[in-house]
């Protein structure tokens, strides 16, 4: 009865106490690099490496055989240059999406102009570990955004064709064997504009394709979010958006098997354009919808989904931050809500492309600068550790950046073993 007493007290005493609000320190640079000569490179891709390095995949005009070339870029833990490779022939090919591959290889998506049909082909390079070419494959008249190894060890690609299908461009999918021959293709879309940003394979064998529609939908255009079976057979389509123009840029699968989205909208928001993050359920049925920015240009172009279930949402900026654009960075918690927002750049633009979480907890961002480097744009590269827990005033001790009723139980179980609350306490008789 005694022990219950006290155990009163201490409650009282808490609820009585300001705790403050628990929250998650925003993470610090490590370090940033940029990438290029005196022309102007692009970064659009970034993956951490198994070694635990970055491959970046975008495009130079001032390295390579003539016009843009497809850049890969390869650096060690520490932002630092390893190699840089060059894909490409005398006209413009650009590359968007890269992946490392089982092998230790590399595999880039985007288009070209130096090889193919004529005018814009699909363009994909294979190449090994350290970046030397193996193969490349051109397909149809398109552009390919977002590239995936599958299962079976083939690739999936995702872009956009003016060859194929209903419109004057429709999403185009293609998938191939592992030395990148076509297994087939598939188109979706109707008599409007329509185009795929991402792909990803999903956990039942298919595929998640988002981008955007001009065909459906209920304003100009829409995001537009496609489920195919394994073989890229529709098995449902779904769009998102208002009554004006909204896009998604960005796809992924989540631990409970829906689906976050990433882009941005014109339909709600508090400006211009803003951040659009959209989450399905596993059928594509929206949960819920978000929006980030102010008064300005504000564009969401990449989201991965993080380790204790939250969001990182990459992109750029004109309402905030120090020039013209800036990288903009998103923190979310599960349900979206903004946990903190950072920006990066100088006087100049700069903005982001693609982000990751990295193995220790950080992120590594890439996309292009015009702030530094050696002149006109160049790839930009920001690593950033990982969050720090700022400890509420009685601790937190489970270390989950709030005090909960965890946290107390544990407080209160320590006070009340106190030798002068209970002297008969084990631990307080005299040996």
């Amino acid at each position: 009865m005694k022990r219950f007493v006290y155990l009163l007290v201490i409650i009282s005493v808490v609820l009585s106490l300001d705790l403050g609000d628990a929250s998650a320190y925003e993470p610090a640079v490590q370090w940033q690099k940029t990438f290029g000569g005196s022309g102007n490179d692009y970064g659009y891709s970034v993956q951490q490496t198994s070694d635990g390095g970055y491959i970046i995949a975008g495009y130079t005009q001032f390295f390579g055989a003539g016009g843009y070339d497809v850049y890969l870029i390869k650096t060690d833990s520490e932002g630092n240059l390893k190699w840089q490779k060059t894909f490409g022939g005398r006209n413009d090919d650009e590359g968007y999406s890269v992946q490392q591959t089982s092998d230790g290889g590399y595999i880039i998506a985007g288009y070209t102009t130096s090889f193919g049909g004529g005018g814009y082909d699909v363009y994909l390079v294979k190449t090994d570990p350290n970046g030397n070419l193996l193969w490349q494959k051109t397909f149809g008249v398109g552009i390919g955004w977002s590239v995936q190894q599958t299962s079976d060890g083939g690739y999936i690609i995702a872009g956009e064709t003016s060859s194929f299908g209903a419109g004057g461009k429709d999403v185009y999918l293609i998938k191939t064997d592992p030395n990148g021959n076509q297994e087939w293709q598939k188109t979706f879309g109707g008599n409007g504009k329509d185009d795929a940003g991402s792909v990803q394979q999903t956990t039942d064998g298919g595929y998640i394709i988002a981008g955007f529609t001009a065909s459906f939908g209920a304003g100009l255009v829409d995001v537009y979010l496609i489920k195919t079976d394994s073989t890229g057979n529709s098995q449902w389509q779904k769009t998102f958006g208002g009554s004006d123009n909204d896009s998604g840029y960005s796809v992924q699968q989540t631990a409970d098997g829906g689906y976050i989205i990433a882009g941005w909208t014109t339909s709600f928001g508090a400006g211009f354009y803003d951040v659009y993050l959209v989450k399905t359920d596993p059928s594509g049925n929206l949960l819920w919808q978000k929006t980030f920015g102010g008064s300005g240009f504000d564009v969401g172009s990449s989201v991965q989904q993080t380790t204790d279930g939250g969001y990182i949402i990459a992109g750029q900026t004109k309402s905030f931050g120090a020039g013209a654009e800036d990288v903009y960075l998103i923190r979310t918690d599960s349900d979206g809500n903004s946990v903190w927002q950072k920006t990066f750049g100088g006087s100049g633009s700069d903005e982001a492309s693609s982000v990751q979480q990295t193995s220790d907890g950080g992120y590594i961002i890439t996309g292009w600068t015009r702030s530094f480097g050696a002149g006109g744009d160049d790839v930009y590269l920001i690593k950033l550790s990982s969050e720090v827990c700022q400890y509420v005033l009685l601790g937190d001790v489970n270390n989950d950046c709030k005090f909960d009723f965890y946290d107390f139980a544990l407080m209160a179980a320590n006070w009340l073993i106190d030798c002068n609350i209970d002297p008969n306490n084990p631990a307080c008789v005299p040996k």
